[in-house]
């Protein structure tokens, strides 16, 4: 038996240490809580939060990929602008368990929002790396978190900054960046 866990968080981060502290802690505390089984993650292996959970996770014994695209490979890479990122989704998608594309939907916006859907309906407990705001876009974090709360999901909530509106450029949440809370978590 394994837990599953969907991902979700933002692209660009900033204190990637604190972060990662508090990855590491989300995970124990799931662990705890869900019974010390192998973590399966389901994952669209986006760039940032997605990717440095899913190195966090492949660290843990016996641990899983499940890759869920929102669209095609081929137009999903194109969010990747750098050939590093690039190369990264390929590694990482090499070590999927199993690798799928949900069904065509008519925007990108709503191909992204039928994702977080998709991971609610198919996980046990979501991890968020989140400012705690609302989503800047259709289909973003904070979206996905809301709907999470909605139906009474287990959201293990890694505190990060997101990123200045209309930039790259990532903010932090000075000392609450990477604290965990935890919402809906059985006792």
């Amino acid at each position: 038996m394994m837990v599953t866990l969907g991902v979700a968080g933002h692209r660009f981060l900033s204190e990637i240490d604190k972060l990662t502290e508090g990855i590491d802690q989300a995970l124990d505390q799931i662990e705890r809580v869900f019974g010390e089984t192998p973590l399966q993650v389901i994952s669209p292996l986006a760039e940032g939060a997605d990717r440095l959970t899913v190195q966090r996770i492949f660290k843990r014994p016996g641990a899983q990929l499940i890759v869920s695209l929102p669209l095609p490979q081929a137009d999903y890479i194109a969010d990747f602008k750098s050939l590093e990122s690039k190369k990264e989704f390929k590694m990482l998608l090499a070590q999927a368990e199993q690798v799928f594309t949900l069904p065509p939907a008519p925007t990108r916006e709503e191909a992204y929002a039928a994702l977080g859907t998709y991971m609610m309906e198919h996980c046990d407990v979501f991890l968020v790396v989140w400012d705690g705001k609302e989503a800047q876009g259709v289909g973003g974090t904070g979206e996905i978190a809301s709907a999470a709360r909605q139906i009474g999901m287990p959201l293990a909530w890694v505190m990060a900054g997101n990123r200045k509106p209309g930039t790259k450029e990532p903010t932090t949440l000075g000392e609450d960046q990477g604290k965990v809370n935890y919402e809906n978590f059985p006792i």
